[in-house]
C-alpha cells in the first residue's frame, strides 16, 4: 500500500496576513464586580424587599385616628431614605407602635446588609483580578487613542529601560510589555518626557501583542528585549504571521534561536555575545575604528571615550564555554590566535587546549599558562567567579589584558573598581546597537562600511568630530533634499548644491556651521566621509553629526528661502513680499537658477 502523498502548501500561504482574535468588545471589570457583588447585592434587595412590603402590611393611624395602611411608594421613599440614613422623619402619618417596632429592626437588618455589601466591595477593589483587569482596561484605552507612531517594546529589564531613556530623549513614543510588575512599576517612577503605557503580561501569548498595540496602524515596529530567547522567537514569530513586513528587533544569545528566528522574514537580530568578539577583533586591529564606533552609539552627549590598552596578539585564555565562551573562542581562532578554555563542563575541540576542571583553583590556572598567555576573558555567567578569576589572573600576570562578562546589573561598581580593560555588559551593548539602529537607520550603514576604509582614515574623521563638535557628541541627523524636506532649496536642488556651501552659517556665511558629514547616500550608493567640493543632487540623503545650534541653523536654510539665498549665493533679499517690490531685490528665476551652479570658491 502506497504511504497518502502529503499534499504541498500553497505559495505564499506563510505570507498571509492573520488577524489576532480579540474578546468581545466588554468591560471584564464590570463583570467581575458583579460577580463578586452578586451575594452582597442579593442579601440588599432581599432586606429591602422584605423591610417595604411590611411597612405595607402594618397598618397605621391617620390624625383623626383611623386606620389607614401604606402605599407601596410611600414604603419605599421611607425605606430609601432611612436605609441611606438621611431620615426625613415618619410619613405620611406617624408612626404606630408597631410600625415603629417594625422600621427599627429593618434598621438593624440595613446596616448589616451595608456592611455586608461594603465589605465585599472594599475586598473586590483590593483583589489582584480586578486590579490587573482595570489595569488591562486603561491600557487598551490608551492604546486606542493613540495616534502617533510607536514602537512595541516587550521586556522591560535593564536593556529596556536604557533603550527606553534613550529614545525618549529623541521624542520616539513607546509601549511596554513586560511579565514583572516591578518592572513595569519603574514606568511611573522614571523621568520620562512622555506617558509610556506599559501592561503586565506574558508575550508568549499571541493576544498580548494584540492588545499592546500590534495591528494597530501607528504601531512601526516591534522590540523583543526580554531575557528568554525562547520568548523572543515567539515575538519574532507572531509578528512576521500577524503583520508581515513590520521591522522586528530580536535579541538572543542563541545561535540556534537566531536561525529560527530568520525562518520568519527578515527581523534584525542582536547578539551582544556576538558583538563582543566582533568589536574585540576590531579593537586588535583597527583601533580608531573601534573607537569611533563605540563614541557614535553611546547616543548625543556621549563624552568620547579614551583609547585605553589595546588588545594583545598572542595566546588568550577564556574561562567558561557556555555561549558566551563558544563565540569568543571562534571569534578569536577567526583572527589566528591561540585559545586555552578552562570549563568544567567542556568538550573537546579540535584546534583549542581545553582544560576540563574549575579555573578557581590555583593549580588549574598555572596548568594554563597565564605567565605567557597575551589576555585573559573571565566569561562565566556568575559575577563573583568572573571577579574572583580577574583577580588570581592578574596577580598571576600583571600584563595580561583582560576581559570579563557582567551578569547583574548591581554589581557594577565592582566591576569598574577592577578596572577591567574590556568588559561586557550584554544590556548596554544590545541597547547600544538596537539605539544605533533605531535612532537614525543610516547610522547602522555607516558603522558597518567604515571599517573598510582603514584606521586612518577613522582616526582622520575623529580628528574632524573633536574640533567641530568638541569632547561631547553632537546631534546624530538624517537629511535628505527632497522637495518636501528641503524647502528652501527648491531653486537649487535641480542645479545641484555644494555641501560646503550647505554648511555655511546663516549668520555668516563666511563661518562654517560645527557639522561634519559622515555620509552621503544617493541611489543606494553610499559615500562615506563626503568632501566640500561635493555636488548634491534632488533626493540624496545626508547623515551629519554635528552641535545642536549647527542642526538647527541648517534646518534654517534648507526650509527658509531668504536664508537659502543668502547662505549659498552671498544675496541678502527682504523676507517680505512689500519690502521686496519698495527695495527693487527681487530675484529673479536666472539668478536662482544661475547662483547655486557657483561654489564659493569659484572665482
Amino acid at each position: 500500500m502506497k504511504p497518502a502523498m502529503r499534499r504541498p502548501l500553497p505559495r505564499g500561504r506563510f505570507h498571509r496576513q492573520t488577524a489576532i482574535a480579540h474578546p468581545a468588545e466588554g468591560s471584564p471589570t464590570v463583570f467581575l464586580v458583579m460577580r463578586r457583588m452578586r451575594a452582597p447585592l442579593i442579601v440588599l434587595i432581599l432586606i429591602f424587599a422584605i423591610s417595604v412590603f411590611g411597612l405595607t402590611l402594618i397598618p397605621g393611624q391617620d390624625a383623626d385616628g383611623n386606620p389607614v395602611r401604606m402605599g407601596f411608594f410611600d414604603a419605599f421613599y421611607f425605606m430609601s431614605y432611612t436605609a441611606t440614613t438621611i431620615g426625613y422623619g415618619e410619613i405620611p402619618h406617624p408612626f404606630t407602635g408597631a410600625q415603629r417596632l417594625w422600621v427599627t429592626a429593618t434598621i438593624y437588618l440595613t446596616v448589616i446588609g451595608w456592611a455586608y455589601a461594603i465589605g465585599s466591595l472594599l475586598a473586590t477593589l483590593r483583589d489582584r483580578a480586578f486590579r490587573e483587569a482595570l489595569a488591562l482596561r486603561r491600557f487598551t484605552a490608551t492604546i486606542r487613542r493613540m495616534r502617533e507612531p510607536f514602537l512595541l517594546v516587550v521586556g522591560y529589564g535593564q536593556t529596556g529601560q536604557l533603550l527606553g531613556h534613550a529614545l525618549d530623549t529623541l521624542g520616539r513614543r513607546l509601549v511596554v510589555v513586560d511579565r514583572t510588575p516591578e518592572h513595569i512599576d519603574t514606568l511611573d517612577i522614571d523621568p520620562y518626557y512622555a506617558d509610556i503605557p506599559g501592561l503586565v503580561a506574558d508575550a508568549r501569548n499571541p493576544h498580548t501583542l494584540g492588545v499592546a498595540g500590534l495591528e494597530h496602524p501607528a504601531c512601526e515596529g516591534v522590540v523583543a528585549l526580554t531575557d528568554n530567547d525562547e520568548v523572543n522567537l515567539v515575538v519574532a514569530m507572531t509578528v512576521a504571521l500577524v503583520r508581515p513586513g513590520l521591522p522586528v528587533i530580536a535579541r538572543t544569545v542563541s545561535p540556534a534561536i537566531e536561525h529560527r528566528m530568520r525562518a520568519f522574514g527578515s527581523p534584525t537580530v542582536v547578539n551582544p555575545f556576538d558583538r563582543y568578539g566582533d568589536h574585540l577583533r576590531l579593537a586588535l586591529h583597527k583601533p580608531s575604528a573601534y573607537l569611533l564606533t563605540s563614541w557614535l552609539i553611546r547616543g548625543e552627549g556621549a563624552e568620547m571615550p579614551e583609547l585605553g590598552r589595546p588588545p594583545a596578539s598572542g595566546r588568550w585564555v577564556v574561562c567558561g564555554f557556555g555561549r558566551f565562551g563558544h563565540k569568543l573562542t571562534e571569534d578569536l581562532r577567526a583572527d589566528g590566535l591561540e585559545v586555552t578554555v578552562i570549563d568544567p563542563r567542556a568538550d573537546p575541540v579540535p584546534g583549542v587546549t581545553v582544560i576540563k576542571a574549575d579555573a578557581s583553583e590555583p593549580a588549574v590556572l598555572a596548568e594554563a599558562g597565564l605567565a605567557g598567555a597575551a589576555g585573559f576573558v573571565a566569561g562565566t555567567d556568575n559575577d563573583a567567579t568572573n571577579l574572583s578569576l580577574v583577580a588570581a589572573a592578574r596577580t598571576a600576570n600583571p600584563a595580561l589584558f583582560i576581559g570579563a562578562r557582567q551578569n547583574r546589573p548591581a554589581n557594577a561598581p565592582l566591576f569598574a573598581a577592577m578596572e577591567i580593560d574590556w568588559l561586557l555588559v550584554p544590556s548596554e551593548m544590545a541597547a547600544r546597537e538596537i539605539y544605533a539602529r533605531l535612532s537614525t537607520p543610516m547610522l547602522w550603514r555607516f558603522l558597518q562600511e567604515m571599517p573598510e576604509l582603514g584606521d586612518e582614515w577613522a582616526a582622520d574623521t575623529l580628528e574632524r568630530m573633536r574640533a567641530y563638535c568638541g569632547a561631547h557628541l553632537g546631534a546624530l541627523w538624517k537629511l535628505t533634499l527632497s522637495a518636501g524636506e528641503t524647502p528652501g532649496l527648491r531653486p537649487w536642488l535641480r542645479p545641484g548644491v555644494v555641501l560646503g556651501d550647505l554648511l555655511r552659517s546663516p549668520r555668516d556665511r563666511e563661518q562654517r556651521l560645527d557639522a561634519v558629514p559622515l555620509m552621503l547616500m544617493r541611489d543606494g550608493v553610499t559615500v562615506l566621509g563626503p568632501a566640500d567640493d561635493t555636488r548634491l543632487e534632488e533626493d540624496d540623503q545626508l547623515l551629519i553629526v554635528g552641535r545642536p545650534y549647527a542642526r538647527r541653523s541648517l534646518v534654517d536654510t534648507v526650509t527658509n528661502r531668504v536664508v537659502a539665498e543668502y547662505v549659498l549665493s552671498g544675496r541678502e533679499v527682504p523676507a517680505g513680499w512689500v519690502w521686496q517690490r519698495v527695495t527693487g531685490k527681487i530675484p529673479t528665476a536666472a539668478e536662482r537658477s544661475e547662483s547655486p551652479v557657483r561654489s564659493s570658491d569659484d572665482p
